[in-house]
């Protein structure tokens, strides 16, 4: 008799909280219709996310952002500044709705997050001290010769390194960009990498540092490595997340898009095709 109560007992409790996940998903995005306010947090990434100096939201993907949650009838977009390896946290955490910060979907974060589609897609690249004096034109030198390089804390660079073989010893973890910029000029690291457009961006802002060119493509295990960023949203927010992507299906890729983006470096030749997050996640 005790089986079976126990049984019926978990049963009842299933039930009862996959009722609670389908009404927190349902929750979420009537709450920030009915508020007109959501949170969108970002890693202050020159151009994928980050804040003017009034605080506004700027780069690819707060600027999408801004515009599907207007067209989901969302005006008021708030901000919340964290570190990159902090995003996911946060969001769990409830610190934000959703995650506008040009997130790379890889199968790992995709069991921690629900994605969106894809908003574009990228290869990778290095920012070196002016005239490259290490020589660093892509992974293969890094693996080869006795330098350092710096990756962001919770960026895909670091597995990408490690996939590659280049030795642990040789990898610096760093907080983010501005702070690999300045390990890079005080001698701490020989290349910062990054995307090729992340990396362009700091090079502009500098003059003591440069994009190295040309740079091989990172191949690893024989495939060509590049990186689909999308939005990242909380497991149950599944009503959400199919809103923002029903949105995102007529829009990425139009006149409108492309004209938004422009501002920061991204383009027709950014854009990520058919690729799915299913795809990615598998």
């Amino acid at each position: 008799m005790s089986f079976f109560v126990n049984k019926y007992i978990i049963s009842l409790i299933s039930l009862v909280l996959s009722f609670v996940t389908v009404s927190a998903s349902a929750d979420t995005l009537s709450t920030i219709k009915e508020k007109s306010s959501v949170t969108i947090g970002v890693a202050n990434e020159v151009p994928y996310g980050y804040t003017t100096s009034d605080g506004k939201p700027a780069g690819e993907a707060p600027s999408i952002a801004v515009h599907v949650l207007h067209e989901l009838g969302v005006k008021n977009i708030k901000v919340v500044v964290t570190e990159f390896g902090a995003l996911i946290p946060g969001l769990r955490a409830g610190r934000f709705d959703l995650i506008a910060a040009g997130m790379y979907v890889t199968p790992k974060r995709c069991r921690q997050v629900l994605f969106s589609n894809p908003t574009y897609s990228i290869g990778e690249g290095f920012i070196v001290k002016n005239g490259n004096p290490e020589k660093l034109n892509g992974y293969a030198d890094v693996k080869e010769k006795s330098v350092k390089l710096g990756v962001m804390s919770g960026a895909v660079e670091y597995g990408y390194a490690r996939d590659f073989g280049i030795a642990m010893n040789k990898i610096v973890t760093l907080p983010d960009y501005p702070s690999g910029v300045a390990a890079l000029k005080a001698g701490r690291i020989d290349a910062l990498a990054g995307t090729s457009l992340t990396m362009a961006t700091l090079a502009n802002k500098d003059s003591h540092v440069e994009l190295a060119q040309p740079f091989d493509d990172l191949i690893i295990k024989g495939k060509s490595v590049k990186g689909y960023g999308a939005f990242g949203f909380r497991p149950g927010d599944e009503t959400l997340r199919d809103a923002f992507n029903q949105q995102l299906a007529s829009f990425i890729g139009s006149k409108e898009h492309l004209a938004l983006v422009k501002p920061y470096g991204f383009g027709k030749y950014t854009l990520p095709g058919d690729v799915t997050t299913a795809a990615l996640c598998q």
